[in-house]
């Protein structure tokens, strides 16, 4: 199968080396450093699905109309990544692997003879220099779209990834994109101090930060009238149970997230994009969840706070001590 791929970081990266070696012709795009890295020595990968050497096609743009598209840019990017490409791509099925809320609905917009659906994933994979990935924890994905069963092209599609890793076909979607919201808060403060995230979710002061950010996460979905999805061992009964507890024994949470990533240092998909120097996905994650609460008539103290120290730390290039973050976050 042809097999377009818009965006090769480090999740891009790792499904282009996967369903490179299933056996599928894929095209991915890239710039700057990554482009001319695809093109000398094409995506090395390495770490827990094995090491994978793979030859692709690589442009700014995809070139040849592909039977299925993979969007993995970050979320800020999107819109524009899609316009670039919306003349080779309408019209194919389209998979957004992304962060955030809004990434179906983004593509369904500019793409209007597509269908598109959303991937969930919790792969963790440091993108360690241009066209070269490891991955530091392996997990199944999950797709879908909207709130109801999935239908019979969201399963097919599913098959056809799941040739490269594990991908999982799942009724409540957007239930789903909420509860991979509460997990990507693990993502703000290992950015903001410039630690792993097992040695913040290890520091006990900072792993209440951590899951603050969760709690207040959950109750703003409540009170948007989500109804969480099942996703990593969480679901709706589980997460609402979260959201009445004290911090003191909601830090089980993130804890439990920590166990699961083992002991290979992981940096966080928001740290590696400062680290890079690239504007992080932080509105799109703990913004969203500050958007969401002033769309139900409240506020998000603790996310506003993590945000603004992500787009300082964005601004200066400097991380931030974690007795300020305990200082300025109302946790």
């Amino acid at each position: 199968m042809r097999i377009g791929i818009i965006g090769t970081g480090a999740l891009g990266g790792t499904f282009a080396a996967l369903l490179t070696r299933a056996g599928h012709e894929v095209e991915v795009t890239a710039r700057g450093a990554g482009l001319a890295a695809i093109r000398a020595d094409g995506i090395r990968l390495s770490g827990g699905y094995g090491d994978v050497e793979a030859q692709v096609v690589v442009g700014e743009t995809l070139t040849t109309k592909p039977d299925l598209v993979l969007v993995t840019t970050k979320a800020h990017d999107a819109a524009a990544a899609i316009e670039a490409n919306a003349a080779v791509i309408d019209g194919a099925t389209v998979v957004v692997v992304q962060n955030g809320l809004e990434g179906v609905d983004t593509a369904a917009r500019l793409l209007p003879h597509s269908s598109c659906m959303g991937l969930l994933s919790i792969i963790a994979a440091n993108y360690t220099e241009p066209g070269v990935v490891r991955v530091t924890t392996t997990a199944a994905s999950y797709l879908g779209r909207g709130d109801g069963p999935p239908d019979t092209e969201c399963v097919r599609v599913a098959g056809i990834l799941s040739e490269a890793v594990p991908v999982i076909a799942i009724a409540g979607f957007r239930g789903a994109q909420w509860t991979k919201l509460v997990v990507n808060m693990l993502n703000a403060v290992p950015a903001i101090v410039g630690r792993s995230v097992q040695d913040v979710v290890d520091d006990r002061r900072l792993r209440r930060v951590v899951a603050a950010s969760m709690r207040e996460t959950v109750r703003v979905g409540i009170a948007r009238g989500v109804r969480f999805g099942r996703l990593q061992g969480l679901g709706n009964l589980r997460l609402r149970l979260f959201a009445r507890m004290p911090l003191a024994i909601g830090q089980v949470l993130p804890w439990l997230m920590r166990v699961r990533m083992g002991g290979v240092p992981n940096l966080g998909s928001t740290q590696q994009s400062v680290r890079r120097g690239q504007p992080t996905e932080v509105d799109f994650l703990n913004g969203a969840v500050v958007r969401e609460a002033s769309a139900a008539g409240l506020t998000a103290p603790v996310n506003a706070a993590l945000t603004a120290l992500v787009h300082e730390v964005e601004a200066t290039g400097s991380h931030v001590p974690a007795a300020r973050v305990l200082a300025e976050v109302p946790a």
